[in-house]
């Protein structure tokens, strides 16, 4: 009986969505009146809006009834609402609703405010940076907190206004990144924003308003116009760098179900529920909601409305903040139809907007895996990418065990790593059955994998370096962290690095570091003067890609064209862009990769070749030539050679 219900309700909601184009707009504001809508159960007995003078404390200054009016709860307040602040109430709890657009401190009440008022100076001129290809991209993934908090001449540390100063453009576009990913932004639930002096820290993976930025990173949480400004600040201050932005968007879950602004609006509906005669809690005749999330729930993409809700959130984000990409988090929950329909979506108002995600989940779905946005599935949604886990853990070890060395610590695991040079697809070189976690490629180009070996929920390089490496000396830390950069830099899938990275960063050994504090997640930028050549190295491998095309050529079929693995002995990978790759203006550019801790000689093709890069130096302009059929690469680091 349960199934049949659920199913006639989704074919309700179905035709719900075809007759009327609603898109969440929830609240419709003019001077004369302001229209309120909400998707509630028609069933539903006393729905109620109320008008507040505040975003917290004090009595309703009013609260209407609302009217169903073709399956819509409808209601009309005349006279001019501006500043005021509003939530809807169908029997589980005051809510600002699901789509609300600014919301007071907390994110407990929706506000009416006229959003063109929040645009800062030379907004409407606002341009996406030109990006030809997701392959020209350099992700810097950060946090806001993370990257200002400890940094002495900030004026905004800890907020979004600290990308819009001058130390902090200059180090990004020094560095060469040309794409911020932003951990969540959006207003999240762990951190209590009339209490910003307590310093409680959390990455935001915990949402609770999807389409308001959140007030902790903004100078004043209790003005709902103020941090959407400030949010449009900074990436316009990134765009006039040269540098995209990049969202991470949550969806798959919610901070708590019986709170979320889904339950208390539509009870039920946004969430998997696993059958009851399938759970060993069927005795309490409670629902038993899924748990792909790890997080307590998971929301139902395949749902019409939730569909519709992820649409319409990823174009707001678009058209109103002009967001350059997004990061799906735990995408594997999400449903293939709707992730296609996304990228749809995006190409028509622009194709350069670049759509990835973490190609599994953190549990058990209640949805056919082969219907999910796995990794094994990216072959079924062109134009999105995911991460990929055989390249990082190949390069450093296990996500499961932190004291387990990968390559770089001399396990053989060449061929995972190789597979991640050619970025995840059907190479003839690579041997499959050899590479970890994939039986067989997963991406059709490229451009659908991420090439990384840290991001923030795990280790960082540093850290996971001494994890596994017993008694690793500063040095051998340095050369193998920018081999393994190395390693993700030069090779054919979106590069992906975490911010900190160039000035060896540590969380003193923290795994999860999701709330731990300031003084564990901070940059330390101290080490940019302490370890100078850790930053330059970063810097010139970056500029070597970006001079280079032969490095990101974007298209599977030249990668097999001109991509061949040169023989190497255990512990070495070495591969060579042959025939001005990419219409290089280098006609062949040899990479040679040696994780070993001795000296290697390797044969190459005769010719007499320039070498850009040795012993944790690089110079395009060249540090040495040799002539003949032989290389030598020094323990522990990277040779790069071309000829002309």
């Amino acid at each position: 009986m349960k199934k049949i219900v659920l199913c006639l309700l989704f074919v309700t909601m179905q035709t719900l969505v075809t007759a009327h184009d609603f898109r969440f707009d929830e609240m419709t504001y003019s001077p004369e009146k302001t229209v309120f809508r909400l998707f509630a159960p028609t069933d539903a007995k006393g729905v109620k809006v109320r008008i507040y003078k505040d975003g917290m404390g004090g009595k309703a200054l009013k609260t209407v009834e609302m009217k169903l009016q073709d399956s819509l709860w409808i209601a009309e307040i005349q006279g001019d609402l501006r500043g005021r602040f509003y939530t809807f109430d169908m029997g589980r709890g005051e809510c600002p609703g699901v789509f609300a657009k600014a919301v007071g401190v907390n994110g407990k009440r929706a506000a009416i405010i006229t959003m063109s008022d929040t645009n800062p100076e030379g907004w409407t001129a606002d341009q996406r940076p030109v990006c030809k290809s997701p392959a020209d991209l350099v992700i810097y993934e950060m946090h806001h907190r993370d990257f200002s908090i400890a940094r002495p001449d900030a004026q905004y540390p800890g907020k979004f206004l600290a990308l819009t100063e001058p130390w902090a453009i200059d180090h990004l576009k020094s560095l060469g990144v040309n794409a911020i990913h932003i951990l969540p932004s959006y207003d999240y639930g762990s951190v209590d924003e009339t209490r910003l002096a307590d310093n409680k820290y959390n990455w935001g993976y915990d949402p609770v308003n999807y389409n308001v930025p959140e007030g902790g990173y903004s100078t004043d949480p209790y003005r709902p116009d103020i941090r959407i400004r400030e949010f449009k600040q900074m990436v316009h201050a990134l765009h006039k760098a040269g540098i995209r932005v990049i969202l991470d968007v949550v969806y798959n879950h919610t901070y708590d179900i019986d709170h979320s602004n889904f339950q208390r609006t539509y009870p039920d509906y946004y969430y998997r529920q696993v059958a009851v005669s399938d759970s060993p809690l069927a005795i309490s005749q409670k629902p038993v909601y899924s748990n792909g999330s790890g997080c307590g729930n998971e929301t139902a993409s395949e749902q019409p409305m939730m569909r519709r809700f992820m649409l319409e959130s990823v174009k707001y984000w678009i058209n109103e903040y002009h967001i350059d990409g997004f990061r799906f988090d735990l995408m594997g929950i999400h449903d293939i139809e709707n992730m296609n329909q996304i990228r749809q979506m995006v190409d028509d108002i622009d194709p350069t907007i670049f759509i990835y995600g973490e190609g599994w989940s953190a549990g058990s779905c209640a949805y056919p895996n082969e219907l999910l946005g796995m990794k094994a599935n990216i072959y079924k949604m062109p134009g999105i990418a995911a991460f990929s886990d055989e390249i990082r853990d190949a390069l450093r070890g296990p996500f499961s065990d932190d004291t387990k060395p990968g390559w770089l610590g001399g396990v053989p695991e060449e061929e995972s790593l190789k597979f991640g040079v050619v970025g995840a697809i059907r190479h003839p070189q690579v041997k499959m059955k050899k590479v970890n976690y994939s039986e067989k490629p997963w991406a059709q180009e490229p451009i659908q994998m991420i090439s990384y070996v840290s991001c923030h929920d795990d280790m960082c390089l540093v850290d996971r370096l001494k994890a596994s490496i017993p008694n690793i000396t500063e040095d051998e830390l340095i050369r193998l962290d920018i081999l393994a950069q190395t390693a993700v830099f030069t090779s054919q899938g979106v590069p992906f690095m975490l911010s900190g990275e160039e000035l060896l960063r540590t969380k003193q050994g923290v795994h999860n570091s999701f709330e731990s504090p300031d003084s564990i997640n901070h940059l330390n930028w101290v080490n940019k003067a302490k370890y100078p050549q850790v930053f330059e190295y970063y810097k010139n491998l970056i500029a070597l890609r970006h001079h280079h095309p032969a490095f990101r050529l974007g298209s599977a079929d030249l990668v097999r064209k001109h991509l061949e693995f040169l023989d190497a002995p255990n512990g070495v990978v070495a591969f060579r862009l042959k025939n001005y790759a990419g219409r290089d203006n280098w006609r062949n550019i040899i990479v040679i990769l040696n994780a070993s801790k001795k000296t290697q000689q390797l044969t190459i093709p005769v010719s007499t070749y320039t070498i850009v890069c040795r012993d944790g130096v690089i110079d395009e302009k060249g540090l040495a030539t040799i002539t003949g059929d032989k290389a030598v690469v020094s323990p522990q680091s990277a040779l790069i050679l071309h000829d002309n």
